[in-house]
């Protein structure tokens, strides 16, 4: 397979293409006014280019490209129906996420098409093959359970990235540091000869990675174009292709792992735990919605972003925040799977309980209380 260097190509290639192309997709929304106008529930004070995800569909479409033209690739596109079927679920994602930013799409209809989607890298054999449970085994997942098993992985990482993006870079900034620790997992696992191959799953991170680096110049705090749920859609579904095709492939019956450590190895937990800051928050918007029996399709303010900055940090200090959670969790799982002999974590606990006290005992934000009762 291919060596670092061809990654780093084809990564560099659709961080390119995505800087190159952002600014006339932005230049186009302003002329069609596909714009996110400002609301009580935004945090943007001007009318923004909302159809971003159209540029990062491009960045994925040139990598893909690149990739499919260098012999160190060969064996993933020979023969292999995976990389077109990517493509053309990342299509349908992006065809329903962008029809949403420009003119509404009802709930049912954005599940419904999720569903297909999710058909489709079924139909093209991108799914995963098994899993294993920390402590109860290794799970092999029939040709009964593989579209259902697909599909609700699908659906839970769209969700998981749509819910977070809610302010300038942070949705971007999650998905890149998460890409990125994933990436270098799957190598790890490849390097071991623990991953079947080809593997399609470091390609399509690292290219996720180049899409969100491409993108954050323009969509950080001040941002002049937002990637839209259509953008988030197809992240969305890059992390779940990415993460379902290592971790469900990962070869199960190792013992090169075992007991307890095992668990921080257990391939389809990496991911949720990498990706803990916006899968927490969709299970807390669940049960928030429930307790309060709202629909889930109603939009509120109870993220995670929004509730950081009701407790009185500005939009990039919040972002910078959920930033380095997702760093810190990506390190917390990366750590024993290069060193198995990993017992001491007490320096991600000390960092952790850093990181809290800082948020919620930050002084601006005891200044901001001061000058609000006085």
């Amino acid at each position: 397979m291919a060596d670092i260097g061809g990654y780093f190509i084809v990564g560099g290639s659709a961080m390119a293409a995505t800087l190159v192309t952002t600014p006339l997709v932005r230049s186009l929304a302003r002329k069609r006014n596909w714009v996110a106008m400002p609301s009580e529930r935004k945090v943007h004070k001007v009318p923004t280019p909302d159809v971003g995800g159209l540029a990062m569909f491009v960045g994925v479409l040139v990598a893909l490209f690149v990739a499919w033209q260098m012999d160190r690739f060969s064996l993933l596109f020979n023969g292999n129906s995976e990389p077109l079927g990517v493509m053309l679920a990342a299509a349908v994602m992006l065809g329903v996420g962008t029809r949403d930013d420009i003119k509404e799409v009802s709930a049912p209809a954005r599940v419904l098409t999720t569903v297909f989607a999710g058909m489709i890298l079924v139909w093209f054999g991108v799914t995963m093959f098994y899993f294993r449970v920390p402590f109860l085994g290794v799970i092999q997942v029939s040709s009964d359970w593989v579209a259902i098993v697909t599909v609700v992985w699908l659906l839970v990482m769209v969700q998981a990235i749509n819910l977070i993006d809610g302010l300038d870079g942070l949705a971007a900034g999650i998905v890149a540091i998460g890409s990125t620790a994933f990436f270098i997992y799957s190598q790890h696992l490849s390097g071991l000869g623990l991953l079947s191959e080809p593997n399609i799953g470091p390609l399509i991170a690292v290219i996720t990675v180049g899409v969100c680096v491409g993108f954050l110049p323009y969509n950080f705090n001040g941002a002049s174009i937002f990637m839209g749920d259509g953008g988030a859609y197809l992240l969305g579904l890059l992390m779940a292709v990415s993460t379902s095709v290592v971790g469900g492939r990962a070869d199960p019956t190792t013992q090169a792992f075992s007991g307890q450590t095992y668990f921080f190895l257990a391939p389809l937990a990496i991911p949720l735990i990498i990706l803990g800051v916006p899968i927490f928050d969709v299970a807390f918007a669940i049960v928030r919605r429930l307790i309060n029996r709202q629909g889930f399709a109603i939009a509120d303010r109870g993220h995670l972003h929004h509730r950081l900055i009701n407790l009185g940090h500005g939009p990039r200090r919040a972002v910078a925040i959920l930033w380095l959670w997702t760093a810190l969790l990506s390190a917390f799982v990366l750590y024993p799977a290069f060193n198995k002999s990993a017992t001491n974590f007490a320096p991600f606990g000390l960092f952790g309980l850093v990181l809290f006290l800082y948020t919620v005992l930050h002084p601006d934000l005891s200044k901001s209380k001061d000058e609000n009762n006085s």
